[in-house]
């Protein structure tokens, strides 16, 4: 049997696939408008027009890849040295007798930890939209889970899904809902009770399936290797300063408007004091950490070429178009099938514009007078951009954080896919029954 390809060369196939449509697709732009005191660059509705512009040579397809690497330097660097941080700790033994008493304590109780874990890592998506971060912890994620019983799609079900499904249904994203609130020009933070109660329903959904799914897939328990029994005040401290630095880092994002340099500098500053913590000293604490980084060189690699996508098809002058091409076709239907449609086009947007922050920019300024025009609301309007573009990030192969989680967790995207499916339509069932009733009674 063949072998599926891997998610180094599934990007580059779709990164070919985008230079190819750049002399497919007719090249088109919007108009833009650049705010001079935030300097935020949105979209002028209705300005969508054709333009004459040369297409791009293979040089250029070659050249966009070293470009896509350089334009995410920040977060390369931020799985890097976060990645080397954690491995680090983990060669200390701080980790496994961490998380060896946690599961001795939960033993026989494996249901709880899923449940408790998965709303953990929910409550980090919907606050911070908690991602990237999730790289350099899958290998602990799944030695955890495989100490329990639990396979490794259960490890990244538990903490990647959960993340991306308490950023899609969150009821406070800064990323998602609230830009795109502003976007549309919203109260901030408006519908949250709404938002609330679908996000308890899909999460409820959603750990009844990976509950499921994981006593059916029951596998042998592998103990973790752990140095000497219980905790020592050295492995006490590494884990203090750990959950520390965890605390420190959500201040700074929520409220200091942190970016990933500053939480790869917090992170960085504990890799270190961990290793002289756990008497590595000061030699074999920096070969260590490099040899962590060295482990996640490959997923930083994944994350940066998804990057040149969006670039490309940006150059190319295609993707204005394509904006154009799914949101014009549901102008005319009844509201409520024109909000789905908004929520499908969304979603299917999400495949060239990775990055949701950037799509809410992008699509935003366009469909909300096109969504006043069709006698549906604002608010309607944002959640159909939310629950149609951020539960995508489950599967879209553009994701440069998905496709970097299962590389660093030896999963085949088409093993991913395999298990995804199900729970996912399951959630696109619940976020257009959202829709539809937001739209009946008005939200």
């Amino acid at each position: 049997m063949r072998k599926f390809p891997n998610a180094f060369v599934i990007l580059l196939g779709v990164i070919v696939l985008s230079w190819i449509l750049t002399f497919l697709i007719p090249h088109g732009t919007y108009e833009r408008v650049t705010d001079l005191q935030s300097g935020q660059t949105t979209v002028i509705g209705g300005s969508y027009h054709e333009i004459a512009s040369e297409s791009l040579s293979f040089f250029d397809l070659l050249l966009a890849i070293p470009q896509g690497l350089a334009s995410r330097a920040d977060l390369i660097v931020l799985i890097l040295l976060l990645g080397g941080c954690f491995y680090l700790i983990e060669k200390t033994g701080a980790l496994g007798q961490g998380l060896q008493v946690v599961v001795d304590r939960l033993k026989g109780r494996e249901a709880l930890a899923l449940i408790l874990v998965s709303i953990l890592f929910a409550a980090a998506g919907a606050t911070i939209g908690l991602q990237e971060e999730i790289i350099a912890l899958a290998p602990i994620l799944i030695l955890f889970c495989r100490s329990m019983g639990y396979n490794s799609l259960v490890a990244l079900g538990i903490s990647y899904g959960s993340a991306v499904l308490g950023a899609a249904f969150s009821p406070i994203n800064p990323f998602a809902v609230v830009l795109a609130q502003k976007e549309a020009e919203l109260p901030l933070l408006s519908g949250s009770g709404y938002r609330l109660v679908i996000l308890g329903i899909a999460l409820v959904l959603w750990i009844w399936y990976l509950w499921r799914y994981a006593r059916k897939n029951r596998v042998t328990a592998v103990p973790m290797k752990t140095e000497g029994a219980g905790i020592s005040w050295r492995t006490g401290l590494i884990l203090f300063l750990l959950c520390l630095t965890f605390a420190v880092v959500t201040y700074g994002l929520i409220t200091l408007d942190w970016g990933f340099n500053e939480i790869s500098a917090c992170f960085f500053a504990l890799g270190i004091a961990s290793g002289l913590i756990g008497k590595m000293g000061i030699d074999r604490t920096g070969l260590v950490y490099i040899e962590g980084m060295k482990e996640m060189t490959f997923a930083a690699i994944i994350m940066g070429m998804a990057s040149t996508i969006p670039l490309l098809l940006e150059k190319g002058q295609i993707l204005d178009t394509i904006v154009y091409a799914l949101f014009t076709p549901i102008e005319n239907l009844p509201p409520s099938i024109s909000a789905l449609g908004m929520m499908g086009a969304q979603a299917m947007l999400h495949f060239p514009v990775s990055s949701y922050s950037g799509q809410a920019l992008l699509s935003m300024p366009i469909l909300t007078p096109l969504s006043d025009l069709m006698g549906i609301s604002r608010q309607v309007c944002v959640l159909a951009y939310q629950y149609g573009a951020v539960t995508m990030d489950f599967i879209v192969p553009t994701n440069g954080a998905l496709m970097a989680i299962i590389a660093v967790a030896g999963i085949p995207y088409n093993k991913w896919i395999h298990f995804i499916w199900r729970p996912l339509l399951i959630l696109f069932l619940v976020a257009a029954l959202g829709i539809v009733t937001a739209v009946f009674t008005g939200i």
